[in-house]
């Protein structure tokens, strides 16, 4: 299934697209937190059986906490993360995108219990291929919603190259343009900040090497570097 975006609109009147998930990197996120959870009560399986019965009272209180309460805890208190979500740069919120909060998370994973009917999280599945944006039924009820969370990066910088004036008046969507290619031009290759200068001929008066230097030095004067 392929990820689609969800557009919302805030009361402020903003248009947000919210980059939903589908079921793949649902389901790894899903087997890296099942692997915390088998880690941690392994681990303490063995600590607490040399406490008798007191350590297996203990231990039912534990299994109960990673099983329930470890996927709520985790998204309500962490930005609608758990581990495995942040592994894989997923992220929980609500439908209208704002931060998920205790009451839908308790209620998207205690429908967990329907979603994993027949077997193996197979309604689940269903409803998440058949929902355009990937929703299980837990989800479905809670009103929420998996979306793509990359982790944020420090943007970089346009490298300093002049200052040259663009050939003529430049509007706001193209002026945005130009430094957004600055903004990343180091993460390109030469002969794809060629192939996008080549783009802007008319700003620039120029092609190739020459194109991509008068385009920074457009972004410089833009910003006034």
């Amino acid at each position: 299934m392929l990820d689609t975006f969800r557009e919302v609109h805030t009361p402020e009147g903003v248009a947000l697209r919210l980059p939903a998930a589908g079921p793949v990197p649902r389901a790894l996120a899903w087997l890296i937190d099942l692997g915390i959870r088998f880690g941690v009560l392994g681990a303490s399986s063995a600590l607490l059986g040399v406490l008798g019965k007191a350590g297996i009272g203990v231990y039912l209180i534990l299994v109960f906490v990673m099983l329930w309460l470890y996927p709520v805890v985790f998204e309500a208190m962490f930005d609608g993360q758990t581990p495995g979500k942040r592994a894989m740069e997923l992220r929980v919120v609500s439908a209208d995108g704002a931060p998920v909060g205790w009451l839908a998370s308790f209620v998207r994973n205690l429908l967990r219990t329907v979603d994993a009917l027949p077997l193996g999280y197979g309604f689940g599945l269903a409803a998440s291929l058949w929902d355009p944006f990937g929703r299980r039924l837990g989800d479905m009820v809670a009103g929420t919603l998996v979306v793509h969370a990359p982790r944020l990066r420090v943007a970089s910088t346009p490298p300093v190259a002049g200052m040259h004036a663009p050939a003529h008046p430049l509007r706001p969507e193209e002026q945005l343009a130009v430094i957004a290619f600055a903004e990343r031009a180091a993460q390109l290759t030469p002969e794809r900040q060629e192939e996008l200068a080549d783009i802007a001929e008319p700003a620039t008066g120029a092609r190739g090497e020459l194109g991509v230097m008068r385009l920074l030095g457009i972004s410089n004067w833009l910003l006034g570097r």
